[in-house]
């Protein structure tokens, strides 16, 4: 018989049920009502896995988890309780012992920040964080089809904002390329980013991302580091957690190796609150979770669902959870009858156990179990008492938080947020050179148009002067040719009338008659003249 992690036992010891490290790779369904000990379940599973060198990562939902970092103690309330039941499950090896702990935090509050960028998170799962419909996300895929092309790193929000804006202005020529991009789409998807930020998401965008091998270490001793993370203000964004937990499992997915089945997991993944997973998820994305789900298994990854009903998971992903220990459910409501009957079908039959009588009768502590034998099928459901957990039962100080924060392995690595030259930058790096190209060219295109009205107004210059020496000329041409002709006609004038009037013009030396024509020539001329 291979490693194995103990669940419970039945009083006295009996039908003992414990997880197959061989098998625990093939995930399982912690499930049971508000209450019925579902945390404390969880918790003692985690110090197991870790405990057998496994890392774990767990959304710490309520805040209590974090107590794996601290062992309980025999002056806290549960230690009377807890004593008692590890003797009546002859768990004879408990005692009280903490697990070794990285704390997390999207907002960087309560833990280290875990960041991813915006390429990485990539359309898909962008379009579920921000609830866009068909039509949208077809917008944001060309949009980041656009960045790769163009070579532009989206590692925020305020990248993935440039962006949109850089579509918009180029929407009539991406439509011709890619298909329509309208205005009006680009418009939604930026007022549903301007929500996301509202909600405090811009946080979970950015670098230094994650590396998941900070997730997949071991202390000193060989302990599995168990990495919680604080969810519980993360919940009053449900999308966004659940949709971060899905991208989580989305890179598991892509980054690790293929191992097949190894002798025990790389890491044991537990989804708290799993029902927000698949809450008003489309159908593409479904098909993305059960992939996720079915395959991960062969990157050494067990997924370890958490949820108040088990009828919360869809039949396609809760047929591959091989591992079950299922709390008290109520069935006060039709919906929680189905859930009872459906329980009651997902268990090997156990002539020895009334499965839907007993899920409604279960103590807080008591679970009906399931579990993945060494040869791969599902044992006979077992009614047992789950094991106590050996940490702390209960949250942890603002004092105790930050001396783990402090003195883990991860240190400051992800404290500070770096902002490199990415698609905002350079987006507004080519705006700024297009808008000096184009005031350099206005100012070429207003110096061309000045240089032409000073031609053009030297050519009228000149148009004018030679027009007024012309004139000039003929001026002085016209006066001599009037002096000329004054004259002659004076004289001829003159003349004639001395002849007529006068009869002096066939006397010869006429004394008198001479001087009276000069007299009227001159009277003439001066007529003529003026």
């Amino acid at each position: 018989m291979g490693e194995t992690v103990f669940i419970g036992a039945a009083s006295g010891g009996a039908t003992p049920q414990a997880i197959e490290l061989k098998r625990a790779n093939r995930h399982g369904l912690i499930a049971g009502a508000t209450g019925t000990g579902k945390t404390v379940t969880v918790q003692g599973m985690i110090e197991g896995f870790s405990a057998a060198g496994i890392p774990c990562f767990v959304a710490d939902v309520k805040g209590d988890l974090a107590g794996l970092s601290m062992p309980g103690s025999p002056t806290a309330k549960p230690h009377a309780a807890f004593t008692a039941r590890a003797a009546e499950i002859g768990d004879t090896g408990w005692a009280y012992r903490a697990a070794p702990v990285q704390l997390w935090d999207l907002f960087g509050e309560q833990g280290h920040p875990i960041r991813t960028t915006v390429s990485e998170m990539g359309p898909l799962l962008l379009a579920r964080l921000l609830g866009l419909n068909e039509t949208q996300e077809g917008v944001l895929t060309i949009a980041f089809h656009l960045a790769d092309q163009e070579g532009l790193l989206l590692l925020d929000l305020d990248d993935l904002q440039a962006l949109l804006a850089h579509c918009a202005e180029r929407a009539a020529e991406l439509t011709t390329t890619y298909g329509n991009v309208s205005k009006q789409s680009v418009g939604t998807i930026q007022r549903a980013l301007l929500q996301l930020r509202a909600q405090g998401g811009e946080h979970f965008f950015g670098e230094p991302a994650l590396d998941l091998g900070d997730f997949l270490t071991l202390d000193d001793a060989g302990a599995g580091i168990v990495n919680i993370l604080a969810a519980d203000k993360l919940m009053a964004s449900p999308k966004l957690y659940a949709t971060f937990l899905l991208w989580l499992m989305s890179e598991l997915f892509e980054t690790l190796p293929e191992v097949g089945d190894p002798d025990k997991p790389k890491l044991a993944f537990f989804f708290d609150e799993a029902h927000l997973l698949f809450d008003d998820a489309p159908e593409a994305l479904l098909e993305k979770i059960e992939q996720v789900v079915r395959l991960i298994r062969s990157k050494g990854v067990g997924v370890y669902f958490i949820t108040q009903n088990p009828i919360d998971i869809p039949d396609k992903v809760a047929g591959q959870l091989g591992n079950r220990v299922q709390h008290a459910l109520r069935a006060f409501t039709p919906r929680d009858q189905a859930a009872v009957k459906a329980a009651a079908t997902t268990f090997r039959p156990n002539p020895a156990v009334d499965v839907a009588s007993a899920i409604t009768e279960l103590k807080v502590g008591e679970a009906l179990v399931s579990l993945l034998m060494a040869d791969g099928a599902p044992s006979p459901v077992e009614r047992v008492l789950i094991r106590p957990p050996a940490s702390r039962v209960g949250p942890i100080t603002p004092e105790e938080r930050r001396v783990l924060i402090d003195t883990d392995a991860v240190g400051a690595k992800y404290d500070t947020l770096v902002d490199r030259d990415s698609a905002e930058e350079i987006l507004a790096a080519k705006a700024q050179e297009a808008q000096a190209a184009a005031a350099e060219a206005k100012a070429a295109d207003e110096a061309q148009k000045a240089e032409a009205v000073r031609v053009k107004e030297e050519a009228r210059a000149a148009k004018e002067q030679a027009r007024a020496a012309q004139n000039s000329v003929w001026n002085k041409v016209a006066t001599s040719a009037a002096r000329t002709a004054t004259s002659t006609i004076t004289r001829q004038v003159a003349n004639e009338f001395a002849k007529q009037v006068l009869g002096t013009g066939t006397r010869r030396g006429g004394g008198s008659g001479g001087m009276l024509g000069q007299v009227v020539r001159g009277v003439l001329g001066g007529l003529f003249r003026g």
